[in-house]
């Protein structure tokens, strides 16, 4: 029996457990070099899109079966909204993995847009697109506010079933809120997490 269970297990990757989290995304970071300055791409959300309309935003989008992996998700849907061929994605290194709160995992990618005259964006997905340097985001750091987080129970909640009831203490804690200003640009929310990691660990790097 135990080799089965070895065998069963022989090619097992590990990953987040994914128990109850129906929404599995992967974005890319979009790196440029323009005039020997790296710049990174953001985009608008178009106004239209009943998800986060008007929000800036990395490419990216849900995981498919169809993807077969992570990665490939990052590329589909860059190409997808900025209208660009595969070709024109070098993907530089996988970063990592964000766990929201909110039943969300994203699987960030760091990735060069070789060409980027030949941008031609998703008008039903995309507004428009800017550019930011990267030293912007090495040189200032971003405004932070905590939120907090706590578990309600569900009306049906079976109490009864642990330890003091009702009574019982839930884990509680705190979620930060970033902030980056870049001219007319607020860079916030959970881009500005994924950002905000990628620029630290690419300082200690540096």
């Amino acid at each position: 029996m135990i080799d089965k269970l070895k065998q069963s297990f022989t090619n097992f990757k590990p990953y987040i457990n994914t128990f109850e989290i129906p929404y599995i995304y992967s974005v890319l970071i979009p790196i440029l070099e323009i005039d020997n300055n790296l710049h990174i791409l953001f985009q608008v959300r178009s106004k239209n899109l009943k998800s986060q309309p008007n929000e800036i935003s990395f490419p990216g989008g849900k995981f498919e079966d169809t993807d077969i992996t992570f990665e490939k998700t990052a590329i589909r849907e860059t190409c997808e909204e900025l209208g660009i061929d595969e070709k024109n994605i070098d993907i530089i290194c996988p970063l990592n993995i964000f766990v929201a709160p909110f039943n969300m995992i994203i699987n960030p990618f760091l990735g060069e847009i070789k060409d980027f005259e030949s941008i031609n964006i998703n008008k039903d997905e995309v507004d428009h697109i800017f550019l930011v340097p990267l030293n912007f985001f090495i040189n200032n750091e971003p405004s932070t506010y905590k939120t907090q987080v706590n578990i309600i129970p569900d009306k049906n909640f079976p109490y009864h079933l642990i330890p003091s009831g009702e009574n019982y203490k839930f884990k509680t804690g705190t979620y930060d809120v970033l902030f980056y200003e870049y001219k007319d640009y607020i860079i916030w929310g959970i881009t500005a997490k994924i950002l905000k990691n990628f620029v630290d660990s690419y300082k200690k790097r540096k």
